[in-house]
C-alpha cells in the first residue's frame, strides 16, 4: 500500500472520528447540561490535528507528483 493510498484512508477514518467526538460532545452538553469535563472539551482536537497534517498531504500530492514540465534541459 503507497503512501497516498494511506493517507486518504487515515484521512476518512479520522474524518470519522472526529464526528464521533463533536457529536459525543454535543450529546453531553445536552444530556448533563452544563460544561463537560476536559477530556470530552478536547476530545475531538487531536483526530482534527492529525487531519490537517493528512490533509496538507492530500492537498500538495498533485503538485509533488508534476514532472517539471517547464524546465526545458539546455
Amino acid at each position: 500500500m503507497n503512501i497516498a493510498r494511506l493517507s486518504r484512508q487515515s484521512h476518512r477514518w479520522l474524518s470519522i472520528v472526529f464526528t464521533l467526538t463533536v457529536v459525543l460532545n454535543f450529546a453531553w452538553r445536552a444530556a448533563v447540561g452544563g460544561e463537560p469535563p476536559a477530556w470530552v472539551t478536547y476530545s475531538p482536537l487531536p483526530p482534527l490535528f492529525l487531519q490537517l497534517f493528512t490533509g496538507l498531504y492530500l492537498f500538495a500530492l498533485p503538485y509533488l507528483g508534476r514532472k517539471h514540465a517547464g524546465t526545458a534541459s539546455p
